[in-house]
Parts: structure tokens; C-alpha cells; sequence
């Protein structure tokens, strides 16, 4: 018999679409986070050297010191942070840097404060470690930017962490400095810790970045390679761990991760030193790309409401249109563009539609021609 917690975890409704979507003939894919750009040459070719020259075995559960250190000078030189390389556990991704967090904070009963909308996978990191959660709601007249207000109300002695993420997934909202330094003021206050997913840092437009780590040591912060190096199948991430828990965190990742792959350990220190020039044209296609989906989803008279300011994604109301957000994701599936529907990322998000302009301007062009002729039926 499946247990409890097994069948407590709910799918990840974009891989679903992803999958019903490969059925499809001729379709366009807006439903994935999957960056349709190359890894950077020379990480590829640092991964195979360190392949060649057989580091093919098991390193420490924390990662090999050259990366924590290329990790830690990445926080000195984009943030004026100095992090103890010691304080930095490597991951076979990020999602196994939240699961660590969560299984080194969380017992069964306590509560971690979400927004909502959230990343969808949040809440079963949450369950599975037999956490309850507690959500905030975020505004799209607002830009979906968190109220510091709401998190302090939605505290309580039972509040173990505040979890968000900045960009996010699947607003594009980027929290300024002072929302930040505000929930960790709040966490503070409520014995609580923040819980930051970072992955998206590096691909915001026209704001700027802050990491949670220049407010506060007492954070958990989560970041990787598959965004903005689009690595996302070469597996790597890290978790950022506050003093007291580090040695907890290593225990954890010892017996549950073993160690991220060798030579893709080194292949990360390469993408650390990518020139920054790389990023910002990186950055700059993006901008292009949400741009003219915005622009479209303003011509079909969809309520937008905000403009994202980093990752990649979009939410568009279709309220408007006949049917709930999954009927509307159908007919656009059946018209040939994959799109995720909002109850995915929750309650507040149910009547929306993801968009993820991850892809090139010829394939958005394509989706938005396709989705005009769509709604000219409907």
C-alpha cells in the first residue's frame, strides 16, 4: 500500500501538460521552464576534460572545495556578502537543497508560510517532511510583490519558515531590498527562518537583485545552474545554510544525496567564470521575448495587470474566456500551444494561465498567431 505521504504528493501539472503535449503534433512548448539556449562552451568542455581525466568518483556531500569557493566569490562579487564556503552544501540541483532545508528545519506540525501564487512544487517539499502550510496571497494589480504585512499577520509559535522565491516562478516578480530586509525582520520576530529560492537571480530587467544573504546569515538560500546557464540537465544547484545548521544540512546530504557528479562539480566552477557579457545578451533576448507576449496577451484583451520583471513567465487571466483556466489550457493544447494552467501555483492563480517565453521569438510568434485564430472561435 502507497503511504500516506506518497499519495499526498499531487503531480507537477506542467510536466503533465509537457508529457500530453509530446503527443501533439506540431506544438508550441510555453508550459516548461526549459531555457532554449546552449550551456556556454567552456563548461561543456570543462565537463568533458574532468571526464576524461577520471573524475568520474564520489567527492564530499558538500561538494568539492573549488566550486563552494567560486560559489562564495560569486556572493562577495555580486553582492558584497562574504560567505563562509563552509556554510555551502552542492546539490544535484536545487530542488534537493530544498528538501534539505525543509527536512533540517521542519517537523510534523510545524508551518511554513508560502505565497500564493507559489512555485508549484513548494507545498509537497512542505508535506513530505510532514509540515502544515499557511499561504499569503499575492496581488496582480500589485506586480504580485508580497506585502511584508501579510507575512507578519500570517505568523505564529508554530511557524517554523517563510519560503519565497525572488524572481519567481511563476510571476516573474522581483522582491525589492526592502521587502526582504522586511520578512526577515518578521522571521526574526517569530523565531522563524527565511527559506529564499534564488535560482532565477540574474535574469531580472530593468530592477535590481538583492539576495536575502545581505539582510541576514540566518537564511537558507537556494540557487543553481539551470537557468541562467541553462544547465538544467546537467543536475547542479546549492543550498546556502545558516551557522547552526551546517553540520545537520552535511549529515542530510550524506545519506540522502551521497554528492552532486564529480566532473559536473567542475564543469559548475567554468559557468561561475562565465564573462558577464554572456548574461546580459542572455538577459537582453529574454526582455525581447516578454515584451512581445505581453504585447499579445494585451491584444487579446486578457487581464495582465503587471509587466514580470525577471525569469521568464508570464500570468494572464482568462477569466473572460469560456470555461475555468484548465478548459482554456485544452483548447489551446488543441490549437497547438502548451500552457500551464494557474491552479498549479495555487488558489490565488487558479483562474490564470502560465506562460513561459523560454523559447525563441519565432516559436512565441507562431503561439500568439495560433492563440489569435483560437480566441476569434471562442
Amino acid at each position: 500500500m502507497v503511504s500516506k505521504r506518497g499519495a499526498d504528493v499531487t503531480p507537477f501539472m506542467a510536466m503533465d501538460v509537457l508529457e500530453r503535449a509530446n503527443d501533439v503534433d506540431d506544438v508550441v512548448h510555453l508550459e516548461v521552464g526549459e531555457p532554449d539556449f546552449s550551456p556556454p562552451d567552456r563548461v561543456i568542455e570543462t565537463a568533458v576534460d574532468s571526464l576524461r581525466a577520471g573524475n568520474t568518483n564520489y567527492t564530499a556531500a558538500r561538494g568539492k572545495p573549488a566550486l563552494r569557493r567560486a560559489i562564495a566569490a560569486r556572493y562577495d562579487r555580486e553582492y558584497g556578502v562574504d560567505v563562509d564556503p563552509d556554510r555551502i552544501v552542492v546539490t544535484p540541483g536545487t530542488s534537493p537543497g530544498l528538501f534539505l532545508a525543509m527536512a533540517a528545519l521542519v517537523d510534523p506540525g510545524d508551518e511554513v508560510v508560502l505565497t500564493d501564487p507559489h512555485y508549484a512544487c513548494y507545498p509537497n517539499f512542505v508535506r513530505t517532511v510532514g509540515g502544515t502550510i499557511r499561504t499569503v496571497p499575492l496581488r496582480a494589480s500589485e506586480g504580485f510583490q508580497p506585502r511584508v504585512a501579510d507575512f507578519d499577520a500570517a505568523v505564529d509559535e508554530s511557524t517554523r519558515a517563510l519560503l519565497c522565491n525572488s524572481p519567481a516562478n511563476p510571476t516573474g516578480a522581483v522582491m525589492d531590498g526592502a521587502t526582504l530586509a522586511g520578512l526577515v525582520d518578521v522571521a526574526a520576530d517569530a523565531g522563524a527562518t527565511p527559506v529564499v529560492d534564488e535560482v532565477y537571480h540574474g535574469l531580472s530587467y530593468d530592477v535590481e537583485e538583492h539576495s536575502v544573504l545581505e539582510y541576514t546569515d540566518e537564511a537558507f538560500v537556494l540557487d543553481g545552474f539551470s537557468k541562467r546557464f541553462a544547465m538544467t540537465g546537467w543536475r547542479l544547484g546549492w543550498v546556502i545554510v545558516p551557522p547552526d545548521y551546517v553540520d545537520a544540512v552535511n549529515r542530510l546530504a550524506q545519506n540522502v544525496l551521497i554528492c552532486a557528479p564529480n566532473f559536473v562539480q567542475d564543469a559548475g566552477v567554468a559557468a561561475l567564470e562565465t564573462p558577464p557579457d554572456r548574461l546580459a545578451e542572455i538577459r537582453e533576448t529574454y526582455r525581447e521575448r516578454r515584451d512581445l507576449l505581453v504585447d499579445a496577451v494585451t491584444e487579446w484583451g486578457l487581464d495582465l495587470g503587471y509587466t514580470p520583471q525577471g525569469a521568464y513567465y508570464l500570468l494572464a487571466d482568462v477569466s473572460g474566456l469560456p470555461g475555468d483556466a484548465l478548459d482554456v489550457a485544452d483548447l489551446m493544447l488543441e490549437a497547438g500551444v502548451a500552457v500551464t494552467p494557474g491552479v498549479d501555483f495555487g488558489d490565488e492563480a487558479a483562474d490564470y494561465l502560465r506562460f513561459s517565453y523560454a523559447t525563441d521569438v519565432e516559436a512565441i510568434e507562431t503561439a500568439i498567431r495560433r492563440i489569435d485564430r483560437l480566441l476569434e472561435t471562442i
